[in-house]
């Protein structure tokens, strides 16, 4: 690993995609819908799972990198990522692959059978769509909004908590939704840049309607289970007044319509989780839907 005038250590850090760690927090939500969050054994085995989730991750983006290590160079901006930069040696990235692979399971099996298990057909799963099912345009997107989705599942095994099927089904909808974006976004960008089709891609930019309308409906519905979900006999139970959730309907709604738009606009080039992060719109309704989720639980007095 060649050292540069910012240390060493750098490329090594931006190779294990740490930023992209906070999607694994997606493992304490069941617990959080199950409204459990205070059991502290509950509350310790998730942290384990997180770290043993975010370090299969890690290495599931070497992985990720190696092979497409061609493609990497060819594209505007994944053409500084550390190995098509020269930054760190392939060499380096085959050795790290087996030894944050055995951190991840050893961590895995701390925590749970049924979570190693979730976890060992998460990495099973991307190692497939790295290799082929990427390529593939309508699997594609589905296939990321299953990875996505087994992270809630994971959590789910981890914290002991039974799963949910209307967060399983919003959740599959919502990162559809966000999958197809993604890869709209980039048919966006490349043609900006002249090229008719995605590199190592299965799409064309002739592609790029049918994606957008596949997102769009994907996220409409992902709103339209949750308003279903405030029907279900669940919502009495767990909340005092579930007349607050309603609220995030048209929230959600919006922060869908938000990110299509922008992203339309050529003004969203980036990961749209790694985008919603950064933008002080997508924060706002966050914290909003927080809010009307924690009114929803403890009640308030009109």
């Amino acid at each position: 690993m060649r050292i540069n005038k910012k240390g060493s250590l750098i490329p090594f850090l931006r190779l294990l995609r740490l930023h992209q760690w906070s999607k694994n927090t997606l493992l304490f939500v069941p617990l959080l819908a199950a409204h459990k969050t205070t059991e502290i054994d509950s509350l310790r085995k998730l942290s384990v799972a997180f770290f043993a989730f975010s370090l299969c991750a890690s290495t599931v983006y070497v992985i990720n990198d190696l092979i497409d290590l061609q493609d990497d160079r060819k594209h505007p901006i994944k053409k500084r990522r550390p190995f098509a930069s020269g930054e760190i040696s392939t060499k380096f990235g085959v050795a790290l692959v087996p030894i944050f692979l055995i951190l991840s399971l050893s961590l895995a099996l701390r925590v749970g059978s049924n979570f190693l298990a979730i976890l060992f057909v998460y990495f099973l799963l991307t190692c497939a769509y790295s290799l082929l099912l990427k390529r593939i345009s309508p699997i594609d997107c589905m296939t990321l909004a299953i990875l996505y989705t087994l992270r809630v599942v994971a959590g789910a095994a981890a914290a002991q908590v039974p799963l949910s099927f209307w967060l399983l089904t919003f959740s599959f909808f919502i990162f559809l939704s966000l999958a197809n974006l993604k890869r709209y976004t980039e048919l966006q960008l490349q043609n900006s840049l002249g090229n008719s089709e995605l590199d190592g891609r299965g799409y064309k930019f002739s592609d790029g309607a049918l994606v957008r309308t596949i997102g769009i409906c994907s996220g409409f519905t992902s709103s339209l289970v949750l308003a279903l979900y405030l029907q279900s006999d669940t919502v009495a139970i767990l909340y005092t007044q579930p007349e607050f959730i309603w609220t995030c309907v048209p929230l959600i709604l919006f922060w869908i319509n938000w990110l299509w738009v922008k992203a339309e606009k050529g003004q969203l080039q980036i990961d749209p989780l790694d985008y919603a992060l950064r933008d002080r719109v997508s924060i706002f309704l966050g914290l909003a839907i927080f809010l009307c989720f924690f009114l929803a639980t403890n009640g308030i007095n009109l």
